[in-house]
């Protein structure tokens, strides 16, 4: 492995709590009613905008309300970005582990950029990646492979050499679709789904379990 490209939302931190907190206040604005955690939990993982037309529909709204739910949406997430979020364990020494190995990182997320940049820095981890690529930085998100090649074109490595870590089927697709070798954590959200039903050549309970001699001594 030359790489590795690292998921966010899921993956890294656990943000459940800030898409809550920012889709209820949304809500409110719009004098519909609230959401539960479960069904962000189910609903989270494909971008701001399925989340959005997801939540009015579930609220019960017309599809017309999506421009003014997205904008009070992004009003409140960046107000409250990362106050209702923590690391994962193991994180910070799984990508100081990463680093250490001599790989290059960057950060894949369907999370704008504008989201996903502040966060990384507010929980002190921004400096481990040479690149960061929220869902708007192409012309395609997960589970499309195109940010995948991108990314790696960005690195500078060929798709078979750079690992995909996530915590999901958008995560796995897009790994398989861009030929590069997965590793899905077992503690994301992956819309209610249980990971490992997923293909992928290893599933860690820890980011800081990750064996790379294993994946390098794989075919």
């Amino acid at each position: 492995m030359d790489a590795a490209i690292i998921d966010l939302d899921g993956t890294m931190v656990d943000t459940l709590g800030d898409f809550v907190v920012a889709l209820n206040a949304m809500l409110a604005d719009l004098s519909l009613p609230a959401v539960e955690r479960h069904f962000v939990e189910q609903t989270i993982g494909k971008g701001s905008e399925h989340l959005i037309r997801r939540t009015l529909a579930h609220a019960g709204a017309a599809p017309e309300r999506f421009d003014a739910a997205f904008a009070r949406y992004q009003y409140h997430y960046l107000a409250i970005n990362g106050r209702h979020a923590e690391l994962y364990p193991g994180v910070e020494e799984g990508l100081r582990q990463l680093r250490a190995a001599g790989l290059k990182l960057a950060c894949l997320t369907n999370k704008p950029g504008a989201f996903a940049r502040p966060l990384l820095a507010a929980k002190g981890i921004d400096h481990f990646f040479s690149f960061v690529f929220g869902g708007d930085a192409f012309a395609a998100k997960k589970p499309d492979p195109l940010p995948l090649l991108k990314t790696c074109e960005a690195l500078g490595t060929p798709p078979g050499r750079t690992l995909m870590v996530g915590d999901s089927s958008n995560d796995a697709e897009a790994a398989h679709a861009a030929g590069c070798p997965l590793v899905l954590v077992s503690y994301g959200y992956n819309h209610g789904q249980p990971v490992h039903g997923l293909r992928a050549e290893a599933h860690v309970d820890r980011l800081d379990q990750l064996d790379l001699a294993a994946l390098r001594r794989r075919p």
